[in-house]
């Protein structure tokens, strides 16, 4: 029982070339195939951690892996998205690829900044200060569904819903980070 959420965990990362492949794959329903594979990463990702806490099991290996994991898979969809704005100029015109980089770009240097914070903290032995708070884990669920929206492109509907989930994205994105550099003000602050 200890494995299964770590198991989970690799499998989410076993997924990622999986889901850049079905991305790219030059046949009809490629972005369907890569929406999929987006999705059952999305619910690894909650069930690794509901699965851990309820089991109450943890160890060093998920403590470290799931983070890693949720953020390589964000930060590779954010990247194909941001580069396919031939696609999602032809839904809904021809400047969207800019209000798609802009909060991708925001949020790929938020989470660089985080995981230098974090591991900052650690070295200080105050990672406990910089633990995922709840804006932290409602922006993971707001991008994972906003970006499931741009990859399955169902019709221009859900382009839209798509940037709406994605700029409250990029506000929760901002608002953690806000947050995550509150809590460790003290340490950054501090003459020592």
């Amino acid at each position: 029982m200890k494995n299964i959420p770590n198991i989970l965990t690799l499998f989410r990362v076993i997924l990622i070339p999986f889901f850049v492949l079905a991305f790219y794959l030059p046949i009809e329903n490629s972005f369907y195939i890569a929406a999929w594979i987006f999705f059952i990463a999305g619910v690894t990702d909650y069930l690794d951690g509901y699965l851990a806490r309820r089991w109450d099991v943890s160890s060093k290996l998920g403590a470290f892996l799931d983070p890693v994991a949720d953020k390589i898979m964000v930060i590779t969809a954010l990247v194909m998205i941001a580069g396919d704005h031939d696609r999602i100029a032809a839904t809904i015109g021809e400047h969207s690829a800019l209000w798609v980089m802009i909060p991708a770009l925001i949020m790929i240097g938020r989470e660089l900044a985080i995981s230098g914070l974090r591991e900052w903290m650690a070295d200080l032995g105050k990672r406990a200060n910089v633990a995922v708070g709840s804006a932290g884990k409602w922006k993971t669920t707001f991008q994972m569904m906003a970006l499931g929206g741009f990859i399955w492109q169902q019709g221009p509907w859900m382009v839209y819903l798509a940037y709406l989930v994605f700029y409250a994205a990029m506000v929760l994105t901002v608002v953690s980070m806000v947050q995550y550099f509150a809590a460790a003000w003290g340490e950054l602050t501090s003459e020592d």
